[in-house]
């Protein structure tokens, strides 16, 4: 099968994230099947951008085949995004069908956050007699308006209204990253057959060959020696990851329990706000570093001893989550302490950790105490849950099959 797999944020390694498109295509070609990931030329998810001179240019990364569609640069999320996502469309438009023209696609698939792409994409699966898939990530407009308080009549969110009640209503597949949408989607005119339930995952050779070796070595194994326990989160420094409610638990925790050592791994547009506010509340236990490759992920959560997950209490998560930096942590071994109000929650499914009301600090503070009072061997009991678990259920290998085998069962409408 020749599968294009579309996604305006797809990265790499080299590039950083998003790593989804690229752990899939990475599989299928494993399996056989050709595969070429379309992508915009930048992202604001990545650490470098690729260098595009041209409107279309052609690349490949570890064995698997990019394109490359020149878009506009932005910061944030104002303006110039919006004007990313539909520049980016209409390049679907004008310049995807020649570049695929040779490739001759039997699959293809839109896996952008956002659901505009799905437009020309489904022209160009008419066009080239394709299956057409739509790979939900977030629930777009739902989840503009309900973490970012757009108006159901804003223009930019009635767009994507008309987008997303065409992708359903089109698609011949709906693979979803999120386990609870089925009936959102029905509502918006998804036929249920249509729909399979696929999360993120890890790839298993990652995290048997990364395990020695980062920049943050010497500084953790300093509040090692000076018996600190040391609260670890790793990812992206933004709104959405609550960690206003970190640092306040690591206010909190400077007096109840001065031992506990916060170290905050990763960048982002909240940052430095951060990094202010821990200044302003005068906090010695907490520190900032970083961020470190992918390849160094695996290393830098095994020096830790306790891992820390948060979002805030938002109805939008009813629909679930699938979160990256979740399935890092448990691939630690380490225990983890989520502060979650979710449909599904894989800390409470695995036993590997204690999971604790949102946006809560003295829960999160208690939860991380009662953790860091067990024995060693008692906290690498309950990690070892969450290894077992993300290794028997969230494998790219297995992952990537489960998809090849719906699309395959799938038949295009006459």
């Amino acid at each position: 099968m020749n599968i294009a797999i579309v996604n305006h944020y797809a990265g790499g390694p080299g590039f950083g994230m998003e790593f989804r498109p690229y752990y899939l295509a990475r599989e299928w070609e494993k399996a056989g099947h050709k595969v070429i990931v379309v992508a915009a030329s930048f992202s604001h998810l990545r650490s470098k951008q690729p260098a595009v001179g041209s409107a279309v240019k052609q690349d490949t990364i570890d064995g698997v085949e990019y394109l490359w569609l020149r878009i506009n640069s932005y910061e944030g999320n104002g303006i110039g995004r919006i004007l990313s996502i539909f520049n980016f469309t209409f390049k679907l438009y004008t310049k995807l069908g020649k570049a695929l023209r040779k490739f001759k696609p039997d699959l293809i698939i839109a896996s952008s956050t956002y659901p505009l792409d799905n437009l020309p994409l489904k022209f160009l699966s008419k066009k080239f007699k394709a299956k057409f898939c739509y790979e939900v990530h977030d629930l777009w407009p739902q989840s503009p308006m309900e973490l970012g308080g757009y108006s159901k009549y804003h223009p930019f969110i009635m767009v994507m209204q008309y987008a997303e009640n065409f992708a359903y209503r089109n698609a011949d597949l709906v693979v979803s990253i999120l386990p609870k949408t089925l009936d959102h989607m029905v509502s918006h005119g998804l036929t249920p057959d249509k729909f399979c339930y696929i999360p993120n995952g890890i790839v298993l050779d990652e995290w048997e060959t990364n395990n020695t070796g980062h920049t943050h070595d010497e500084f953790l194994k300093k509040l090692k020696r000076e018996h600190k326990t040391i609260v670890g989160y790793l990812g992206g420094h933004a709104i959405s990851n609550a960690l206003d409610t970190l640092i306040e638990a690591a206010s909190l925790a400077q007096t109840s329990n001065p031992n506990l050592a916060f170290v905050l791994v990763g960048g982002g547009s909240e940052k430095q706000r951060l990094m202010n506010k821990a200044k302003e509340l005068k906090l010695y236990n907490l520190f900032f570093l970083e961020p470190v490759p992918k390849n160094c992920v695996p290393a830098v959560l095994h020096s830790m001893d306790i891992l820390y997950l948060g979002w805030h209490n938002n109805p939008l998560y009813r629909f679930g989550i699938s979160p990256n930096k979740l399935m890092d942590y448990m691939m630690a071994g380490k225990p983890i302490v989520h502060a979650v109000n979710a449909a599904n929650d894989f800390v409470a499914d695995s036993g590997c950790g204690i999971s604790v009301d949102p946006d809560n600090p003295a829960l999160i503070v208690s939860a991380l105490s009662r953790i860091a009072e067990m024995s060693k061997e008692e906290q690498g009991k309950i990690g070892a849950k969450g290894r077992e678990f993300v290794i028997k259920n969230h494998d790219y290998k297995v992952l990537a099959q489960k998809f090849i085998d719906f699309a395959e069962v799938k038949r295009v409408p006459n």
